[in-house]
C-alpha cells in the first residue's frame, strides 16, 4: 500500500500533455448534456412519439460505433495528436450542420449533423482514452482514466445549462398545452422560431471548436509509441478475442452507456409524469450531474483503498437499489431516487475501461479502446427500447400501467438489468484477477 501511495498519479513531466488531452473530456461531455434535452425538444417541436425522438440518441451514439474502429485504425499508424485534430475537425463540422438543417427544418439533416459530430467524438475518445492510460505507471491508470473523467461532468454542467437556459426556456412549444391544436400558420411559425433556438448552441459550439483546434495545432503532443515492428491487426484481434476480461467488459461499457443515457434522457418524461415542465426538470438534471462530479470525486479517491472491481460492484449495486426505487416508488420521491443514481454511475465508465484495458500493450490498447468508444452504442440501442415502452400506451408518458407502475416509470427496469450485469463484472473482476495481488489496482 504504501508503495503503491508514493507512485505519482501524473507526472510533472508530462502535466501539460495531461491538461490539455483532459479538456477534451469536457469538450464530449458538453456535447452529451447540450442533446439529451433535445429529445424532449424535437418531440414538442416537430410532434414525436418518445420512440421518434430517440432517433437523437440512435443518431449521436450511433456514429460513436461507426467511426470508433476506423479512428483506432488510423491511429495504428499516425500518431494521437493528428487522430484528436480530425477528431476536433469533425466535431465542428457536424455543429455547423445545425444552421442547414435549422434552415431546411428537416429532422433528418438535424439527425445527420448529429451523425457526423460524433464522428468527431469517436476519434477524440478512442485517441483521448488509452493517452490518459499511458501518461504514467501503470498501477495508477485507473486513477488517472478517472481523474480526467472529473472533467468530464464539467462539460456535462455546462451543456446543461446552455441547453436550459438558452434552449429550453426560449422554446415557444413549451409554453403551448397542445401543439397539435394549433392552426397550421401558427404552428409553422413557432416551428420556424423554436428550430432557430436549437440551432444557435450548435454553431457557436463548431466556431468555439475551431479555436480548440488552432490551439492544438501549434502546441506540442507528445506521441506514446511501441518501439519495434507493430503487430498485424489479425494477430491484435485474435489477442484481444481470447482476453476475456475485454470482452467481458465491453458488453458491461455497452450496458453501462445504455443506463447512463436512459437515466439523463428520459428524467424529462418521468417528471413530466408528475407534472413537472421542462426547464423544472433541467434542474433535476442539474442535480444529477453535481451528483456525478461528487461521486467521481469520492471514487477516484477510493480506488486508492478499494480495488476497482470491488468498488464497481459496490456503486453498481447501489445504483441498482435506487433504479429500483425509481421504478416502484411513485412522485417526487421516485425523482429523487432517479437524481442519486449519477453518484453511483460516475465511476462505471472510466473504472470498467481500465480494467478492460489493463493487461494490453500499447498497440492492443488503440484496438482495444476502439471496442470499448464503440460499445457507446448502448446509448443510442436501449433509449430507443426505453422510448418504446414508454409508448406503450400511446404518445403520453403516464397512459397505461404496467405491474402497478406507471409505464415511464416502468421503463427504468431497463437500466436495472444493466447494473445487475456491472456488479457482476465488478465481482468477476476482484475475484478472478484482483483478490490475490499484493498491490491494490493492478490487473492481470
Amino acid at each position: 500500500m504504501d508503495t503503491f501511495s508514493k507512485i505519482p498519479v501524473v507526472s510533472k513531466k508530462v502535466l501539460i500533455p495531461f491538461i490539455l488531452v483532459t479538456s477534451l473530456f469536457a469538450l464530449w461531455g458538453f456535447a452529451n448534456a447540450v442533446t439529451d434535452p433535445m429529445v424532449q425538444a424535437f418531440k414538442k417541436v416537430l410532434e414525436l412519439s418518445n420512440s421518434q425522438a430517440a432517433w437523437v440518441q440512435m443518431a449521436f451514439y450511433g456514429g460513436y460505433f461507426c467511426m470508433a474502429l476506423p479512428a483506432a485504425m488510423f491511429m495504428r499508424k499516425y500518431s494521437y495528436k493528428v487522430g484528436i485534430l480530425i477528431g476536433l475537425a469533425l466535431y465542428a463540422t457536424g455543429a455547423l450542420l445545425f444552421y442547414p438543417a435549422a434552415q431546411s427544418e428537416s429532422f433528418l439533416f438535424f439527425c445527420m449533423g448529429l451523425y457526423v459530430l460524433t464522428f468527431g467524438l469517436a476519434f477524440l475518445e478512442t485517441a483521448a482514452n488509452p493517452y490518459i492510460l499511458a501518461m504514467g505507471a501503470k498501477e495508477t491508470a485507473t486513477q488517472r482514466l478517472n481523474l480526467a473523467q472529473a472533467f468530464n461532468p464539467v462539460g456535462l454542467i455546462a451543456g446543461l445549462l446552455v441547453a436550459q437556459q438558452f434552449v429550453l426556456r426560449n422554446l415557444q412549444s413549451d409554453d403551448v398545452t397542445d401543439f397539435s391544436l394549433l392552426d397550421e400558420a401558427s404552428k409553422i411559425a413557432i416551428k420556424t422560431a423554436d428550430l432557430m433556438v436549437i440551432r444557435n448552441p450548435y454553431v457557436i459550439l463548431g466556431l468555439v471548436l475551431v479555436g480548440i483546434f488552432v490551439l492544438f495545432v501549434v502546441s506540442k503532443m507528445p506521441q506514446s509509441k511501441d518501439e519495434g515492428s507493430m503487430p498485424s491487426i489479425s494477430v491484435t484481434f485474435a489477442t484481444l478475442g481470447k482476453n476475456v476480461k475485454y470482452i467481458l467488459g465491453v458488453l458491461a461499457q455497452i450496458l453501462y452507456v445504455g443506463a447512463q443515457i436512459m437515466c439523463w434522457t428520459y428524467i424529462y418524461q418521468y417528471a413530466e409524469g408528475i407534472g413537472i415542465d421542462s426547464v423544472t426538470a433541467g434542474s433535476y438534471q442539474l442535480a444529477a450531474f453535481i451528483l456525478f462530479i461528487v461521486g467521481r470525486a469520492v471514487g477516484t479517491y477510493m480506488l486508492r483503498f478499494i480495488s476497482s472491481g470491488k468498488l464497481l460492484m459496490y456503486f453498481a449495486l447501489l445504483a441498482l437499489a435506487f433504479t429500483a426505487g425509481t421504478i416502484f416508488i411513485q412522485g417526487a420521491a421516485g425523482l429523487y431516487c432517479l437524481v442519486i443514481i449519477s453518484f453511483f454511475m460516475s465511476l462505471m465508465f472510466p473504472t470498467i475501461y481500465g480494467i478492460a484495458l489493463g493487461d494490453l500493450t500499447e498497440e492492443q490498447s488503440k484496438i482495444g479502446s476502439a471496442g470499448l468508444v464503440m460499445a457507446i452504442v448502448g446509448g443510442a440501442l436501449m433509449p430507443k427500447l426505453q422510448g418504446m415502452i414508454i409508448d406503450a400506451g400511446g404518445n403520453g408518458v403516464a397512459d397505461t400501467e404496467i405491474l402497478g407502475v406507471s409505464e415511464v416509470n416502468f421503463s427504468f427496469i431497463l437500466p436495472l438489468l444493466c447494473f445487475v450485469y456491472i456488479a457482476w463484472y465488478g465481482f468477476r473482476v476482484f475475484k478472478r484477477h484482483e483478490a490475490t495481488d499484493d498491490i491494490l489496482h493492478v490487473t492481470e
